[in-house]
């Protein structure tokens, strides 16, 4: 199951063949180039026509008026720039917003924006399910189906601002949402690399946030490709531990992970690696796993997030208690390690870390309906 939802390399793209309109949105900006050049254009096309579409938010070629008429009307024959649709809009009374996306097939997923003081975060979704089977996340627990195009993923980032409509409102942007973003690094990239071209969104990097649980060769790979800001689920201070919460820890274990974080955080001047550490009464929060967890991360570029456990239909764990929470973190801090608390947001309308869901029907169980359905036919 794993094996067949990683999907690692990088997307190939040949001069436009005519065969059929192809979607713009979510193209890294060489393959944009590529396909004005496969349409007998100059490369300088790709800018502005990512102007038009990324800073202005202009998703109809014949509203980018510094093309010429019949340049856009060909465009109009040979490309689009189509977005999923939003099927169900939930709003929080904290202010989070959480969105349903329809991405075809009967599978959805879910897009949540967090508002705050200071900054606005939008967390984004890379996958229909996940394969990855983490016990604490409701993802995993409805199983896999696929990994979203890079236009489904980059659409969401569309979708929320159009749905929030205030301009600026989106500050930060993080692949935490459904799915293990470094599993679907074919079409994660070019988006992530949008969101900080200076003609795609202008993100900053600091600003850019990729989660994963481990996939160690994609964490080599993406140092070299795209020095976003990097988030680890670590969750356990010991490999017995991580197996259990963290499947993938069996095929990449914590030591082989923390060699691949420090070499990620090498290449990107004065950037931490953020460890996500979800707290679960009696299971990883004694203050003897505190001490097993500062060992690990103290004197590195490392900061640890705590987050309280948001329960789910069918969870096995309960969230351990605000002073055992606190009393942790004390430990972290008192020991030199940079340490927060995430604040719960959204928990009413299922929208807090480890709750995205969505609407996805497992791959495995379509493949047994349908044998079951071949034979009695």
């Amino acid at each position: 199951m794993l094996t067949k939802a990683l999907n690692t390399e990088l997307p190939q793209y040949s001069r436009y063949d005519g065969a059929e309109k192809l979607n713009l949105l979510g193209l890294a900006p060489g393959e944009l180039k590529y396909f004005f050049e496969g349409l007998g254009e100059k490369p300088y096309r790709a800018r502005q026509v990512m102007h038009w579409v990324y800073r202005r938010g202009v998703l109809d070629f014949h509203g980018m008026t510094d093309l010429s008429v019949q340049f856009r009307k060909r465009l109009d024959l040979v490309a689009t720039l189509d977005l999923p649709e939003i099927a169900h809009t939930d709003r929080s009374k904290d202010g989070t917003t959480k969105w349903l996306v329809n991405v075809g097939s009967g599978q959805a997923v879910e897009t949540v924006f967090i508002p705050e003081l200071s900054r606005g975060t939008l967390c984004i979704s890379s996958q229909a399910g996940c394969a990855l089977d983490c016990a604490f996340c409701a993802t995993g627990h409805h199983g896999f189906n696929r990994n979203l195009t890079a236009a489904e993923i980059l659409g969401q980032v569309f979708l929320a601002n159009r749905g929030l409509k205030i301009e600026g409102a989106i500050t930060n942007i993080v692949f935490m949402g459904m799915g293990e973003p470094l599993a679907n690094y074919r079409n994660v990239m070019p988006v992530a690399q949008l969101l900080v071209d200076d003609y795609g969104f202008g993100l900053s990097r600091r600003r850019v946030t990729i989660s994963t649980a481990g996939l160690v060769p994609m964490i080599y790979r993406l140092a070299k490709e795209c020095n976003v800001a990097l988030a680890v689920s670590l969750h356990a201070p010991t490999d017995d531990l991580r197996d259990q919460l963290v499947p993938i820890n069996k095929r990449h274990p914590i030591r082989q992970l923390l060699k691949a974080c420090w070499y990620y955080a090498e290449g990107i001047a004065s950037r931490q690696i953020t460890f996500e550490y979800v707290m679960l009464r009696d299971i990883n929060d004694s203050l003897e796993q505190a001490r097993q967890l500062t060992s690990l991360v103290r004197g590195r570029p490392a900061k640890v997030n705590l987050i309280p456990f948001n329960s789910f239909p069918g969870a096995q764990f309960q969230c351990s208690s605000k002073h055992v929470i606190d009393e942790f973190c004390q430990y972290l801090r008192s020991r030199g390690v940079v340490t927060t608390i995430r604040q719960t947001r959204g928990n009413d309308i299922d929208a807090a870390c480890g709750q995205l869901a969505g609407k996805v029907e497992n791959r495995m169980r379509i493949r047994l309906r349908d044998k079951v359905l071949k034979r009695l036919s």
